[in-house]
């Protein structure tokens, strides 16, 4: 009979292969590559049931700029980008000092107003597999609404979502595209 213990790490080391294994496939094959980031000119992805699809921002309006009365229509809260986007490292999901700094930003604004509520949405570049990626996008959005709900914005104002490479804010195939598709967006669901 095989103790119990055995069996455990006979499974971790499988997953730990299966995990390798799936996560060295490299960077897909594309036809042919672009010559260099531009903004995507495909039509926006139909949003989701209290969503609304805004591009990144990669500062926030300063506080003087940010009347005390918030417009009534979500689309124009989100066009206004009050929240700045968080953007991560290659295959990382840990906050740099930038994206702290950001977060506290937008934590300092969402504080101002306790009515809004807000959907992160975790980004990827176009590099590895859709479940990896899926599974990074899922781990960003998580890390900033932890971070969010450390620097005191209630953690029932935040829901997450995980779009991995299927929504790249710029087209191409080089870092400069891939640097501004690793991100959490933020979108403003409700006032």
């Amino acid at each position: 009979m095989i103790p119990k213990l055995a069996v455990r790490e006979a499974i971790l080391v499988a997953a730990m292969v299966v995990l390798v294994v799936g996560c060295s496939s490299g960077p897909k094959a594309t036809t042919a590559p672009a010559p260099g980031p531009s903004v995507a000119t495909h039509p926006a992805p139909t949003p989701l049931p209290e969503q609304v699809v805004s591009e990144p921002r990669t500062e926030a309006i300063p506080s003087e700029e940010v009347s005390e009365e918030l417009p009534d229509d979500i689309q124009e809260l989100n066009r206004r980008g009050y929240l700045e986007d968080i953007f991560f490292d290659t295959d990382h999901y840990e906050l740099r000092p930038d994206g702290r700094e950001a977060l506290a930003k937008n934590a300092a604004w969402l504080q101002r107003f306790p009515s809004v509520k807000i959907l992160v949405e975790g980004h990827c570049d176009e590099r590895n597999t859709r479940e990896y990626n899926l599974a990074l996008g899922d781990r960003r959005a998580s890390t900033v609404r932890d971070y969010l709900v450390s620097l005191g914005v209630p953690g029932e104002r935040i829901r997450t979502i995980s779009y991995g490479e299927e929504r790249p804010f710029a087209v191409g195939h080089d870092e400069s595209a891939w640097r501004l598709n690793r991100r959490a967006h933020f979108v403003i669901t409700s006032r």
